[in-house]
């Protein structure tokens, strides 16, 4: 079986920087745009498809969430840390059949100039928060989105019925959504993993989470474990949820369920990324393992049986995280010319 870092590099032509649109120039009088604002413009791009397939999962609504601001201004506080609020298992959303064969086209989506104008504001000012790392960057961040967005369509069949892909084939959602743990039907749950790899660095200081704690920095000890993972969902969180991008966050969400499950899947995204903490990695271990175990499938697998969505719910959270840490390091995997386009 292709592990998803092996998946991530094959292909060769789909992997080139010439394909995503990330061919990097620098400044001229020409006036070309320079590396940080073409990065910034492609996550925008990205980030703005997914958006429509969101808007169109709804039926095309977005409204004011004013009504929101409790939960906005309530949510990820008063449990701890954000380690804290880790869950092994995240509820998908799920559809009916007739609700994804009935569901607009993405390309007729329109998110709004006022949308799109805060979710390019934001994104430059997340970069702005990437430290100039030789390798934990806003540069090394837009890979990570970039091998994300390519191991989603190894999940989630391609087209433009899901708007990850190039493909003009046109793909029957009801079809696919039983073979992605419910990833293909949400494209909420899409979007979060995209936005979780562009944050996943934020504020990295580019020294690794155990010499933090040996330094006592002030992160490590508000943190204690996966530091640099932790602080960058704080400050990245927090500033998606200043007044300046709230027509930004009613793209994303519209009910209090869509927020919290948002935030969640942005939790376990980020902390997965965490790779070196042993503890982590042997309950990460043990939590693939339980769900791909044989014996722990449920003998009954159809669409609303409680127990085959939990079990599928749970096989969705783990290779969401697998599929980032994979992501994180497919820089490693890949060929030498592309390999080195992201590393000189």
């Amino acid at each position: 079986m292709m592990t998803l870092v092996e998946s991530a590099q094959t292909e060769e032509e789909s992997d080139s920087v010439e394909d995503i649109g990330l061919d990097f120039e620098e400044d001229n009088d020409q006036g070309i745009m320079n590396k940080m604002d073409r990065l910034v413009e492609w996550n925008v791009e990205v980030l703005s498809s997914l958006l429509q397939q969101i808007i169109a999962s709804r039926g095309g609504v977005v409204n004011g969430i004013s009504t929101l601001s409790n939960a906005e201004r309530n949510i990820g506080t008063g449990v701890g840390t954000v380690l804290d609020e880790f869950t092994p298992i995240i509820p998908l959303k799920r559809f009916e059949a007739e609700d994804l064969r009935a569901r607009r086209r993405p390309s007729s989506i329109d998110i709004g100039e006022k949308a799109k104008s805060q979710l390019r504001t934001y994104l430059s000012q997340i970069a702005g928060m990437y430290r100039d790392n030789p390798f934990h960057n806003f540069q090394h961040a837009s890979h990570v989105t970039a091998s994300v967005k390519k191991l989603l369509t190894r999940i989630v069949q391609v087209g433009e019925g899901n708007g990850l892909a190039a493909s003009n084939d046109p793909v029957n959602l009801a079809d696919l959504a039983g073979h992605s743990y419910g990833i293909t039907s949400d494209p909420l749950t899409q979007f979060a993993v995209v936005y979780s790899a562009i944050i996943h660095d934020v504020d990295h200081p580019g020294v690794p989470n155990a010499q933090l704690v040996k330094e006592e920095t002030r992160n490590a000890q508000i943190y204690k474990k996966s530091v640099a993972e932790q602080n960058s969902v704080e400050l990245a969180w927090d500033m998606l949820m200043s007044d300046e991008y709230s027509a930004l966050r009613a793209c994303i969400y519209q009910t209090e369920s869509d927020l919290r499950r948002f935030r969640q899947l942005v939790v376990n995204t980020v902390l997965a990324t965490d790779i070196v903490d042993k503890e982590l990695q042997a309950l990460r271990k043990n939590r693939w393992e339980t769900a791909f175990s044989s014996s722990s499938s449920p003998s009954l697998a159809s669409f609303g049986n409680p127990d085959q969505e939990e079990h599928d719910n749970r096989k969705a959270t783990i290779v969401i995280e697998h599929l980032i840490q994979a992501s994180d390091v497919a820089h490693t995997m890949q060929h030498w010319h592309i390999y080195k386009d992201w590393n000189e």
